[in-house]
């Protein structure tokens, strides 16, 4: 059987992994051991914080919608319900946007989702 020779592969691979690690600090950069933790984790907490990002804006919106939804005399929950009984289609982030940019619009909706309360 012939003799395999890894070099170049396992070299390519470790290339791989010190490319992902640049820019971290001290050995984490240095050493493939320790890089190699470091993007493992690095890779780990990125996909984590993908979903609470997204997490953390609807709960900006949220916040956003409830402030202005109660400047206009209705809570955030009614107002909701009030705009889904109007069978208005319209997303929290939308929402969230007009209610700091555009007031008046926004209180127009408020008192959609007034009219539709039951």
């Amino acid at each position: 059987m012939p003799r395999v020779k890894r070099g170049i592969i396992a070299l390519k691979k470790r290339i791989k992994v010190m490319r992902l690690a640049k820019g971290y600090r001290g050995a984490r950069r240095k050493h493939i051991k320790s890089a190699r933790e470091a993007v493992i984790h690095a890779m780990a907490y990125a996909h984590r914080d993908r979903r609470v990002r997204k997490r953390n804006f609807r709960q900006l919106w949220i916040l956003r919608i409830n402030a202005a939804a109660r400047i206009n005399g209705i809570s955030y929950s009614r107002l909701i319900a009030g705009l889904k009984n109007a069978e208005v289609i319209i997303n929290r982030k939308m929402l969230a946007e007009m209610a700091v940019v555009d007031p008046s619009t926004f209180a127009k909706y408020a008192e959609i989702a007034k009219q539709n309360l039951k």
